[in-house]
C-alpha cells in the first residue's frame, strides 16, 4: 500500500514538472522542484529569465495557479521563482540555449553556435564543457559532432556528483537533434587538488654569552 502511494506520487509530480516545462518553453527553466508543506504544496521554478515566467502582472501564475488546482488537484499550490544567477554555469539552460538557436538559424550554424557557447561559458568560470550535437547535421545522414573545451572528469564519484549534466531536443526540418551538455562548475572541489601553503619564518634572536 505504501509503495504504491509513493510510485503514485512520484508520477504526478512528474507529470507536473513536465507540463510545467512544455508550458514554459525557452525561457531558461533550470530545475524545478516540489516540496510539501503545511499550508500546501510549493513548486519552486529555477530560471534565468523570471520576469517571463511571471508574466504580465502575474498572468502566467495565475494560470499555472488554477491549472495546478483543477487538473493537479493541488489544494494550495505556491509558486516560488528564483533566479539563476550564472546561467552559463547551468548546463539545462545551456542545451536549452543551442537548441533554440538550432531552431532559429537552422543547422547550417551549429559549429559557430557551438564554439559561442563554449567561449560564453568558460568566461563564465566553469573549468571545462563538453557539447555533443547529435542528427541530420549538416547532410542528410545522422551523425554526432562532438565540442570541448576546458578540464571535465569523465569517471569517478566528481564525474557523477559534480560535473552538471544534461540534455533536451530541437526540432528542425530536417528532424529531431539531440544536444548533450556537460560542464564542470568552477566551485567544485576535486580529490587531487592539493594546496601548498607557504613556509612561515620566523626571526630569532642569539644571545652572546657575557664575559667574566
Amino acid at each position: 500500500m505504501i509503495e504504491r502511494q509513493f510510485i503514485a506520487q512520484k508520477t504526478k509530480e512528474y507529470y507536473i514538472k513536465q507540463y510545467i516545462e512544455n508550458k514554459l518553453k525557452g525561457v531558461g527553466i533550470s530545475q524545478i522542484k516540489l516540496k510539501k508543506i503545511p499550508l500546501g504544496e510549493k513548486i519552486i521554478i529555477y530560471t534565468s529569465r523570471p520576469s517571463l515566467i511571471v508574466g504580465s502582472r502575474g498572468a502566467n501564475i495565475r494560470d499555472l495557479t488554477r491549472v495546478l488546482k483543477q487538473d493537479f488537484k493541488l489544494e494550495n499550490p505556491q509558486i516560488e521563482i528564483n533566479e539563476v544567477k550564472n546561467p552559463f554555469i547551468d548546463a539545462m539552460i545551456v542545451a536549452e540555449r543551442i537548441a533554440s538557436s538550432l531552431e532559429r538559424f537552422g543547422s547550417a550554424r551549429f559549429k559557430s553556435i557551438g564554439h559561442k557557447v563554449m567561449e560564453n561559458v568558460i568566461k563564465s568560470g566553469a573549468l571545462g564543457i563538453e557539447v555533443i550535437i547529435s542528427g541530420k547535421i549538416p547532410g542528410a545522414r545522422a551523425k554526432s559532432w562532438r565540442f570541448y573545451q576546458g578540464y571535465l572528469k569523465k569517471c569517478g564519484d566528481i564525474a557523477m556528483t559534480g560535473v552538471q549534466k544534461a540534455k533536451t531536443a530541437a526540432l528542425l526540418k530536417t528532424g529531431i537533434i539531440g544536444i548533450q551538455v556537460s560542464i564542470m562548475p568552477p566551485d567544485i572541489v576535486l580529490p587531487d587538488y592539493v594546496h601548498i601553503k607557504k613556509e612561515l619564518t620566523q626571526e630569532t634572536s642569539v644571545k652572546e654569552p657575557k664575559e667574566g
